[in-house]
């Protein structure tokens, strides 16, 4: 009984992370969602400007703070290991659905393109981000990033394995794609309004800081030379921008096995 409540319960923080990740495809790109990042009611300036700072805030400081390994063991301590991602998935997911529920605009406008083909030519490069997203998370492990492996192998008596590091696809051109997507789908917009720069600094500021001083910093002590070598070959976020960074995207080379 507790392994299929432990599988229901990591089942619906799937569902609840699904729901979070196509509202965001709507949000940022004010398109058939009811709330976007530049709908609602219009408040004072500064008063939209230090809420929406706290938003982004209490997101980032979740999503950093939960995926540190020492708060991984504490956690685990309290709760079945088998749950931990798929807790994580949820608080990530309910930090996301308060910031669209609270998101202030500000819609003063900084940039409008209003050239057709640009438009066009912007917005699908805002659906290629989204894209680039999606399909990195299944270059690696979809199932086991979003906790449904761990859930499923509990429900089964087996044991999850560790993660197997693999450089596939997008990540033999950069380290992390996933992030990559992101920042190419929150800057890709033919209509840039104050409240979307502001979100689009802060996130950009956010994935910089903690991938290069938190996660790197973590794979390191976690890989090992391995690792290193992997960071001197292949840029971070910018394609082709190392003189080693020769692999294609079919290429899959293993760097390291645990």
């Amino acid at each position: 009984m507790k392994k299929l409540l432990i599988f229901i319960y990591g089942t619906m923080a799937y569902i609840v992370f699904l729901f979070t990740f196509l509202y965001a495809i709507g949000f940022v790109g004010n398109i058939l969602v009811p709330k976007t990042i530049d709908s609602g009611i219009q408040y004072p300036f500064w008063e939209a400007l230090a809420i929406n700072a706290i938003l982004l805030s209490v997101f980032a400081i979740q999503h950093s703070l939960m995926a540190r390994p020492a708060f991984k063991e504490k956690w685990t301590r309290i709760i079945p290991k088998a749950m931990e991602r798929s807790t994580y998935v949820f608080f990530s997911s309910f930090a996301l659905l308060l910031l669209y529920w609270q998101w202030r605009p500000i819609n003063t406008i900084v940039w409008e393109v209003e050239n057709s083909t640009l438009v066009l030519i912007i917005l699908g490069i805002f659906v290629i981000g989204w894209l680039i997203v999606l399909l990195s998370t299944f270059m690696i492990n979809h199932f086991e990033l979003f906790g449904l492996q761990q859930i499923y192998n509990n429900l089964n008596s087996k044991t999850t394995k560790p993660m197997i590091f693999k450089v596939n696809f997008f990540y033999g051109v950069v380290r992390h794609p996933i992030m990559l997507g992101f920042l190419i789908a929150f800057w890709a917009t033919p209509v840039m309004t104050v409240g979307h720069m502001l979100f689009s600094i802060m996130t950009t500021l956010y994935i910089y800081v903690a991938v290069k001083y938190l996660e790197e910093k973590d794979l390191r002590k976690f890989i090992g030379q391995e690792y290193e070598a992997y960071q001197k070959n292949v840029p971070m976020f910018i394609p082709f921008t190392k003189k080693h960074a020769k692999k294609s995207l079919t290429k899959t080379t293993e760097l390291w096995k645990q």
